[in-house]
């Protein structure tokens, strides 16, 4: 997959809260909505932020996605993914940015519905199909033909592929819908037939076609002599005629599925077997297109199915404990298993229980109780997620023959540099994605993939970064290390600053004092949250090309003292967003003026009290700047005593966030 590179005039903001509608009240906090976006993925203007999406506001969970990636509670969507955090909402990242659609239910006509168990829309229950098509629900008169069950056997297009019942409902009220004129129009000329033939026979009120109606629309009719009509609906039809009309019956049967009818009664007798081709599902299992799921239904083992057809299985939350060497002969064109949040043991595992699986690409065994890797993994694996398992340690053989692997994870297990072999990674030629989160490692693993592109590495131990880390992995981009225990000076010069590629790194939650030095020059975002980070050296960010775009600081001890005009030095053309919220600054940073990039900042909760004229806004070049979003909520200012001038460049004052402010 290839990406653009991140422009620093680029529209789409890949930062945190960045996508911010103006403010409804200029002094009152705002609180991000929902986004709503439409079919097309374009935006309503309803919405105010993406944050509901990337986490509430004070989480700061604010790490850019690599190259239009988009990070959703934590976790890394690729650029063009589509994921449904909830069952009637379906998501998209775009280009880094989170769209969202609602599903829009169509309307039933039934008088009773219910939502079936992961479905989002309503359908006709079975109780209330029955009642539409016997007319019971409309003060029992016949709104709808079809024979009761008392006057036809059941239908042998039964034995045939059933759509679900859903499906059919649908497909008759389309049917109604653009035949109900003609059908009235045939009904009128056979009531006339009829009277021409002096019988006296209760008018057919129905709005659909006979059940005896031919392909072509026409009412087929018998040519003996004295024969009466046939008419589905008359419940005083005699017994004679059933069997004159016998014949017509079954052609009538065969023609169902051509004519998609669908409100016929249901037949007094037990439903036959699945169609021919269609798996037998175990109890409370679904199928969905190519899609076995079996989730939360209380599987202590491997359903027993075969089905050519099928290419994915859930047996997501269950009771499994093993996978025997024949649990998916039956299975053989699969590429998606899930088998997470079981028991499943890494003793209960056959050696030959993925063997037949040639086209598996995906493999999901989070939530498990596995110590090792299984073995005899198939070389398609495109995807394995071991997470939340016991992993006790990565030997030379334990990812062997997985080059075609893009993505590896392994977190919350208790794998250190102590149990993992520096050659565990060799075999993986394609490795990109690599999450080692939430383990006990104390340096960065070694033997990294030449082909890492970003390392997850957060909620360990990490004390130190030294030269050997990444002298291999040039093409890394993103590197997240949050939650460790790394000071600046136990970063190593050379560790990175030589890398090419790598964009964004995320250190926040460690023991730095100062903002480190040797940064790598291709570096666009910086994460420092939750740090201890009293001061920014000068020049620290001067060598960097094109420029550091995204800083955040955050949570911090930051003076007065520690910032001071050359703290910027070598971004100011640069910066797109700067957070110093939540420090101990009791005036504007300097500079500020001089960012003519600078679209989103945030000051505040500090120990602010004044704002001169020229530290945000510079009056004499006030078209050139781009300060969309500014914060200093939280500090000490005296509104009134503001000047007029101090936020002359920012387009619109709605997205100035003044209130409220610290009385002492």
């Amino acid at each position: 997959m290839h990406y653009k590179r991140l422009r620093k005039n680029s529209k789409s903001n890949q930062g945190y809260n960045s996508q911010f509608k103006t403010w409804q009240t200029t002094m009152t906090t705002p609180s991000a909505t929902l986004a709503m976006v439409n079919l097309d993925y374009s935006m309503e203007d309803k919405f105010e932020s993406f944050s509901s999406f990337l986490g509430a506001e004070s989480s700061y969970n604010v790490l850019p996605g690599k190259k239009g990636h988009c990070v959703v509670n934590g976790m890394t969507m690729y650029n063009r993914a589509v994921w449904s955090p909830e069952p009637c909402t379906t998501c998209l990242c775009f280009d880094g940015r989170v769209l969202c659609d609602e599903t829009t239910c169509p309307r039933q006509t039934c008088p009773q519905t219910v939502t079936p168990a992961g479905e989002c829309c309503p359908v006709c229950s079975e109780s209330a199909s029955y009642l539409l098509l016997t007319g019971k629900a409309f003060n029992h008169r016949t709104e709808f033909s079809g024979d009761s069950s008392e006057q036809r056997e059941p239908s042998n297009s039964l034995h045939k592929q059933l759509p679900p019942p859903q499906v059919e409902t649908n497909q008759a009220l389309r049917k109604e819908e653009f035949q109900s004129k003609e059908d009235e129009e045939e009904i009128k000329e056979d009531e006339n037939r009829e009277k021409s033939k002096k019988t006296s026979r209760p008018k057919n009120q129905g709005r659909f076609p006979n059940e005896g109606q031919s392909r072509e629309g026409r009412i087929k009719r018998p040519r003996e002599e004295g024969q009466q009509a046939h008419q589905p609906g008359n419940p005083a039809r005699k017994e004679d005629e059933k069997d004159e009309n016998k014949k017509a019956e079954e052609d009538e049967e065969d023609e169902d599925d051509v004519r998609g009818d669908a409100f016929r009664m249901p037949s007094r007798r037990p439903l036959p077997a699945p169609p021919r081709g269609q798996p037998s599902l175990p109890n409370r299992c679904a199928l969905s297109y190519r899609t076995i799921s079996c989730i939360s239904t209380d599987l202590t083992q491997i359903p027993p199915l075969r089905a050519s057809e099928i290419t994915s299985l859930e047996l997501i939350d269950n009771s499994i404990t093993s996978i025997p060497d024949e649990a998916f002969n039956g299975l053989p064109n699969l590429e998606r298993l899930d088998l997470s949040r079981n028991n499943i043991s890494s003793s209960g595992i056959g050696p030959k229980a993925f063997k037949l699986l040639k086209k598996l690409t995906r493999l999901n065994m989070d939530g498990n109780n596995l110590v090792e890797i299984p073995s005899g993994l198939p070389s398609t694996l495109e995807e394995l997620k071991i997470n939340e398992n016991n992993l006790q340690a990565l030997d030379e053989e334990s990812l062997s023959d997985l080059n075609q692997l893009v993505t590896l994870e392994l977190e919350g297990n208790n794998l250190s540099e102590i149990n993992v072999n520096p050659l565990a990674f060799k075999p993986l030629k394609s490795l990109s994605y690599l999450r080692l989160g939430r383990n006990k490692f104390r340096i960065i693993p070694q033997g990294l993939p030449d082909s890492i592109e970003e390392l997850y590495l957060e909620n360990n131990q990490i004390e130190e970064i030294t030269e050997l880390c990444f002298n291999r992995t040039r093409k890394i981009n993103v590197i997240v290390l949050r939650y460790n225990k790394i000071e600046e000076n136990r970063i190593a010069p050379l560790a990175w600053i030589n890398q090419e590629n790598l964009e964004s790194i995320d250190l926040s939650y460690n023991k730095l004092y100062h903002v480190p030095s040797y940064l790598p020059k291709s570096l666009l975002h910086l994460v420092l949250i939750g740090n201890q980070i009293e001061r920014i050296p000068g020049y620290v960010l001067a060598h960097m090309e094109p420029g550091l775009e995204y800083l955040y600081l955050s949570f911090n001890k930051l003076t007065d003292d520690g910032v001071d005009r050359v703290s910027f030095y070598g971004a100011y053309h640069s910066l797109r967003e700067l957070f110093l919220d939540h420090n101990n600054l009791k005036s504007i940073p300097p500079g500020i003026q001089e960012m003519k990039a600078l679209h989103f900042l945030r000051l505040n909760n500090n120990k602010i009290r004044n704002i001169l004229s020229e530290q945000i806004c510079n009056t004499e070049e006030d078209d050139d700047s781009s300060l969309e979003h500014l914060h200093l909520e939280n500090n000490y200012i005296k509104t009134r005593e503001i000047s007029s001038y101090a936020f002359s460049c920012i387009r619109s004052y709605s997205s100035i966030i003044l209130k409220p402010q610290n009385i002492k």
